[in-house]
């Protein structure tokens, strides 16, 4: 039997699902790796290691099958950059997505209105995550290894080194660096010109279905393939995401809350927001995708866990409990809309709609009446009326949703589920296909190898999809509420710059190098 494998290669972790080429999966494995933090701002990973753990995946899920791997296509983390030298030996580790180091450089760029030149021949809104922004912060803080860099990549640049000795770069993944012009799909001569590189040290832009061959002998036999099975360059993330989900056509949008999330839909032409709060990337066959990604998703879930019920979370494990679903119980306890508590939920910096490096988070409204029950729901609904406001302005380059998909670790909460109904005010449906992600890059590889002749044939694998209907009983609350979180955000945001830079001054001893 044939088969096809998905990769998904992400923040926390590498997945990979072996498929049939009917889409019946066989096999599954997720290798987890660090992610280091050693200030505020900083947020890296070691370039070997997610290669090992992509290696170790691979092999993972062909031991699980008898037959031939068609191909293997990449779904990986957007927004990554990774300087090497000569020998392409990295220079610095993965700087990722939620590093932001670059928050200088990027409130620089949007005073001077370089930002919106930038983001108006690439579609990358102004904010640390871009790799034009780390080239400028490397340039200005760290000299040598900008002059000593041969080459700049990304993180799946570096993976398809390591297995194939060649430099390319789909252009996909290309657009979301902020140095590819969307719309000659090139290289941009005049961003290369302000950051200070040039042509020669990029890969080589191909489509997201271009195909490697003639991988490394000794890698190929360790995982377990023919050195000639074709990689296929596949996409970004979240691209490849919403592909997963089925929300393919006009007006689908897809929502995920991962340990980040995002708002997503896909046209047929580039669209930008003249405030530039949405990003805009080709993806394939006249397919763009507008959205916007949050940094807040999972990630608040579990700050209150670890730090505002930790006692229970020790309690809930003891009983065989996932400390998520005791928490979920304990939100459940509270009336929609928190008795009039709110959570700004940035934790770390946020992306869209603000695109604010130095956003953090707050409780509003706080009361002697509100307990830690209203804490946790107050925390989910954050999540969820942060989510909303990326629609708000989605809604405004590309109009009204016609359908909503969700997905992401979120989606295992009948409480969370419903919430987005209730906020959003629409129908939410919650497809049972597995690993989105992965499912995108095995559609596109399918494509590549001739099995697929466009991106619909997804739809022959989502399989059942539950609807959540919104709860009227609830619209009041959330009505009322949602001007007043949207307010509180505006008001403070003159005094992000002050709190982040004092935090900055004084970090908390965690926060300290070794």
């Amino acid at each position: 039997m044939d088969y096809i494998i998905g990769v998904d290669v992400g923040t926390t972790s590498t997945k990979a699902v072996i498929y049939t080429l009917h889409g019946d999966i066989k096999g599954y494995s997720n290798q987890l790796y660090p992610l280091y933090q050693d200030t505020p701002d900083t947020a890296e990973e070691d370039p070997d290691e997610i290669f090992n753990a992509t290696v170790k995946a691979l092999t993972d899920v062909v031991s699980k099958v008898s037959g031939t791997v068609r191909a293997v296509s990449f779904s990986t983390q957007q927004h990554s950059l990774i300087a090497l030298d000569k020998d392409h030996k990295p220079l610095t580790k993965v700087i990722t997505w939620a590093d932001n180091r670059a928050e200088k450089q990027a409130t620089e760029a949007s005073k001077s209105g370089l930002g919106m030149k930038i983001y108006n021949k690439t579609g990358l809104p102004i904010h640390p995550m871009g790799p034009v922004y780390k080239l400028m912060w490397l340039k200005k803080e760290h000299n040598d290894i900008f002059e000593n860099a041969n080459y700049w990549v990304g993180l799946k640049e570096y993976l398809m080194w390591r297995f194939f000795g060649q430099l390319k770069e789909e252009t996909s993944m290309a657009s979301a660096t902020g140095l590819m012009n969307i719309f000659d799909m090139d290289w941009d001569d005049d961003i290369l010109s302000w950051v200070g590189i040039n042509r020669k040290q990029l890969p080589e832009l191909v489509d997201p279905t271009y195909q490697l061959t003639g991988m490394d002998n000794d890698i190929a036999a360790e995982i377990g393939i023919s050195p000639k099975t074709p990689f296929v360059m596949g996409a970004t993330d979240g691209a490849l995401a919403e592909i997963g989900l089925g929300a393919i056509g006009k007006g689908e949008v897809a929502v995920t809350i991962g340990t980040s999330g995002a708002v997503r839909t896909f046209v047929d032409k580039p669209q930008l927001d003249p405030k530039g709060r949405t990003y805009c990337y080709p993806v394939m066959n006249g397919k763009w995708i507008v959205g916007g990604p949050v940094n807040s998703g999972g990630i608040v879930f579990r700050w209150v866990r670890d730090n505002l019920f930790a006692p229970e979370k020790a309690t809930a494990k003891m009983l065989g409990m996932d400390p998520y679903d005791f928490l979920t119980e304990v939100a459940k306890t509270v009336p929609a809309g928190s008795d009039g508590l709110i959570f700004q939920p940035f934790l770390g910096g946020e992306r869209a709609p603000i695109w604010n490096g130095n956003a953090r988070a707050t409780f509003f409204g706080l009361t002697r009446s509100h307990t830690r029950a209203h804490m946790v729901r107050a925390a989910l609904e954050g999540v969820v009326y942060n989510l909303y406001s990326v629609l708000l302005a989605l809604q405004e380059a590309v109009g009204e949703p016609t359908v909503i998909t969700a997905t992401g670790g979120f989606a295992r909460s009948a409480l969370w589920r419903q919430m987005l109904a209730d906020v959003f005010e629409h129908p939410v449906t919650i497809p049972e296909a597995f690993e989105s992600g992965c499912l995108g890059a095995m559609v596109v590889g399918l494509i590549s190898i001739g099995e697929a002749d466009d991106l619909s044939v997804v739809k022959k694998f989502i399989g059942k999809q539950n609807t959540y209907q919104p709860d009227p009983s609830n619209f009041e609350n959330y009505r009322d509420l949602l001007p007043i979180y949207l307010s509180v955000g505006r008001q403070l945001e003159s005094e992000y710059d002050s709190i982040a830079e004092y935090q900055r001054k004084h970090p908390h001893p965690e926060d300290k190098k070794d």
